[in-house]
């Protein structure tokens, strides 16, 4: 029988330990709603950072805690977890689990691969450019996990090859997986659905400072970003850390055909699935245009998710045989935790501020008279190093109120702040533990952990520099507005 890793056990026992310490002591931090909140918060964070429980559980603690200790009225609370956030991340999932229940996922990936080209270095380009294009519409993990068989047919022709598994093979067996995880991680930055921290962030702002950043908005840096951060990983893998110098072979091009004929032809559930998705994402895209014709219709981000959940749900795709993309259970393999972790996230929040928390964080940074490219660059790297060890959503959740109440302090426009800490939070790329896609890769047995860390190491701080130069020039151009 396993034993309960000692780090979880503790967890469980220090997180409300400390909550009590705090709460049932004489010490005065800031008063007593906001320290009640400091405890709240520092239960959760160690429930988050050790997973003693679901990271998913630890987000209801605020529908708990919020009201007996008087925060929050329970309605105040229970709203943040029917946030509009959530419901356009809902419809996010629905999209996602269509496309992958009619394989259209895998077909799209296999067709960018054939593109690219059959050379080696062409051949990983592929493998990168198909998993981020898949990641900024379902989930990383899903889009790692489509990826991974199709690489692991071309790494088997390689080791079984005449002259066996070389050191240009080993070298481009690492380039294809570390470019699979790194490029799953980056593509989901490039749309607001992309990956739950962008979510997070949108909520935040909503809900907090009744600020809306649109699918098109978060695009117009987040995609330039996410490609400048898929070429500078290509690069670092293929042409400095593991290059394949004299490998030819033809025979990828193979098993990306063959695993296409055996999808066989875009079947007719396939082209429904692809007609609603197409139809979303144009509506996204020219939602303000389509708002400044028609005002009364006042179409937000959430409204068209929704329209394309329950689109795929009701539009029957063959009537007679009352046939539909999807039924009810397929829902099950919904990641419906990540939705209550919004919740919760949204929840401590407002928490947060309600009690004060943000305001005097904000009074402290104004008062310390700290710089503010410092004080950016600090933030971005502690985000950044620490999603290595803990939930970016979890952590984005946390941090993002104190940011937003370090940006009121600095007296710079909170977006301009918020926004590189958050992206720092996706940009995770040393340990197997950071991120699901790193963990999946690991797993195939190609990686070791001194290989993944080397890359990553160098990749964690070229993207600390891309985040302060977006923070510094990107961001205000971005937002001239605010």
């Amino acid at each position: 029988m396993n034993h309960h890793p000692i780090s979880k056990r503790i967890g469980l026992i220090l997180g409300p330990l400390l909550f009590l310490v705090i709460q049932f002591s004489s010490i005065n931090f800031i008063s007593e709603a906001a320290d009640t909140v400091i405890a709240i918060a520092l239960w959760m964070v160690i429930w988050w950072i050790t997973e003693a429980v679901s990271i998913s559980v630890t987000a209801l603690l605020p529908l708990l805690l919020f009201p007996l200790f008087k925060i929050m009225p329970i309605a105040d609370v229970g709203a943040n977890y029917g946030s509009p956030i959530v419901f356009l991340f809902f419809g996010g999932f629905v999209l996602a689990l269509a496309l992958e229940k009619v394989n259209l996922h895998k077909r799209i990936a296999l067709t960018i691969i054939k593109l690219t080209g059959t050379s080696p270095n062409r051949v990983i380009l592929g493998f990168m450019i198909a998993t981020a294009f898949m990641s900024m519409w379902i989930s990383n993990t899903a889009s790692t996990v489509v990826m991974l068989p199709i690489a692991m047919s071309v790494i088997n022709l390689l080791i079984n090859d005449e002259d066996g598994f070389t050191k240009a093979d080993k070298n481009f067996a690492l380039s294809v997986m570390l470019g699979i995880a790194f490029s799953a991680n980056a593509g989901g930055i490039a749309t607001v659905i992309g990956t739950p921290p962008n979510s997070v962030l949108i909520g935040l702002l909503e809900n907090e400072y009744n600020t809306q950043v649109s699918f098109v908005k978060w695009m117009s840096f987040g995609l330039p970003f996410s490609i400048s951060l898929i070429t500078i990983v290509y690069l670092i893998l293929v042409k400095l850390l593991f290059p394949n110098k004299g490998l030819v072979f033809g025979a990828s091009a193979s098993v990306v055909s063959n695993e296409l004929k055996t999808l066989g032809k875009l079947s007719s559930k396939e082209k429904h699935v692809l007609f609603v998705f197409s139809v979303i994402v144009a509506l996204w895209i020219f939602r303000s245009v389509i708002n400044s014709i028609l005002p009364s219709l006042g179409l937000s981000d959430t409204m068209i998710s929704i329209f394309g959940a329950i689109a795929l749900f009701a539009v029957p795709h063959n009537l007679k045989k009352g046939d539909f993309i999807l039924h009810w259970n397929d829902t099950q393999k919904l990641a419906w935790g990540i939705l209550i972790l919004f919740g919760g996230g949204l929840a401590l929040a407002k928490g947060m501020s309600a009690s004060g928390i943000v305001d005097v964080v904000a009074q402290t940074i104004s008062e310390a008279k700290v710089g503010i490219l410092v004080t950016a660059s600090l933030l971005i790297l502690l985000m950044l190093f620490m999603t290595e060890l803990m939930s970016n959503v979890a952590l984005t959740a946390v941090l993002a109120p104190v940011v937003a109440g370090i940006a009121l302090g600095l007296d710079i426009p909170i977006l301009h702040l918020l926004i590189p800490v958050t992206i720092a939070s996706s940009c995770a790329f040393m340990l197997p533990m950071a991120t699901p896609p790193n963990a999946i890769v690991f797993a195939s047995g190609f990686i070791k952990v001194n290989q993944m860390a080397k890359a990553g190491i160098i990749l964690n701080f070229i993207s600390v520099v891309l985040l302060i130069l977006m923070f510094q020039y990107i961001m205000p151009m971005v937002f001239l507005a605010n």
